[in-house]
């Protein structure tokens, strides 16, 4: 096991039987990284065939970049990722699962008191022109201030960095932020101005990607893999599991115990954490494609460009 810092930590599952194949996964070091920990604790990928590497990324730019180039074989990640590498970078990606509604909050610095007070400050992103960037520029549209005349983006990367920015404060009025982030945010006297989905509807947030190649090519281990995170993230929504997840959170991402059962008790809440069974939401993600499009410009999309879910699909059926 290699541990460094939150841009290069590694899991993995022990040492690979010859029954067992490698795959490697990058993700955010955030509370949802909680299957993970738990597919391996508990030998859900192994079951499979699976032997799980997995890596925290500093940012959804070097997380896209790495899946271009190889470095690993699985992202979990704002879905709009992939749709920004197909449109964007041009790299032929596909969405193979849901995740999560993103437990996504917009949180204000301590002198904000309304979205009027961030005009003229910065709004603090991982990438300016995805995700939850998009999600943060539309709110703040919707009250009155516009991306580079009202405000400006301070783009610092992942969650980590994110809150670092914004415990900083200065000109770092405001941040999609969410769990553990939000609520240490919370905890150190900032504001949260109200969830994402609340403001803008249901949002498909997290989901799994691949090259579609390599999907193509290796279409039995994807299989495997989304069945052992489907058998993980049963055990995570599984209320009698709570006093062992929250142990886990406390371990694996150094949590206090306040913050881990405030994570883990939001994380399990429908429509605003994982999706059951990491499905799809058509509608979240019909308005992530519609979000897209508002703010970044383009034809009208087609989500059957993005998607294929028959990996998913024959995953259910292993799933015990």
């Amino acid at each position: 096991m290699r541990i460094t810092t939150a841009a290069a930590l590694v899991l993995a599952a022990g040492s690979a039987t010859a029954a067992e194949t490698l795959v490697r996964v990058n993700t955010f070091p955030t509370a949802r990284s909680l299957p993970f920990f738990v597919g391996v604790e508990k030998g859900f990928f192994a079951r499979h065939g699976i032997k799980l590497e997995f890596e925290f990324t500093e940012s959804s730019s070097a997380q896209r970049e790495g899946l271009a180039s190889g470095k690993f074989e699985v992202v979990h990640s704002a879905v709009d990722n992939a749709i920004a590498m197909i449109e964007m970078a041009k790299v032929d990606v596909v969405i193979v699962s849901g995740g999560d509604g993103g437990t996504n909050e917009f949180i204000v610095g301590k002198n904000i008191n309304s979205f009027a007070d961030i005009r003229g400050k910065a709004l603090v992103t991982d990438a300016p022109n995805t995700a939850y960037a998009l999600q943060a520029k539309k709110i703040l549209l919707k009250n009155g201030l516009k991306d580079g005349v009202d405000y400006r983006i301070n783009a610092v990367g992942a969650g980590p960095f994110r809150l670092k920015a914004m415990l900083e404060g200065g000109d770092n009025a405001a941040a999609i932020m969410n769990l553990p982030f939000s609520a240490q945010t919370i905890e150190a006297g900032l504001k949260s101005m109200g969830r994402t989905v609340d403001m803008l509807g249901p949002y498909q947030a997290g989901g799994a990607f691949v090259l579609r190649a390599w999907a193509k090519a290796n279409g039995e281990t994807l299989e495997n893999y989304i069945a052992g995170y489907i058998e993980s993230l049963r055990w995570v929504l599984n209320k009698s599991n709570r006093a062992e997840a929250i142990a886990l959170l406390m371990d694996k991402r150094k949590l206090s115990r306040s913050l881990a059962e405030r994570s883990y008790d939001l994380m399990i809440e429908p429509g605003f954490g994982f999706n059951p069974d990491a499905k799809l939401s058509a509608e979240g993600f019909n308005n992530v494609l519609a979000l897209r499009q508002e703010i970044e410009g383009g034809p009208p999309p087609d989500p059957g460009k993005y998607l294929d879910l028959s990996y998913y699909d024959r995953a259910l059926k292993l799933v015990k």
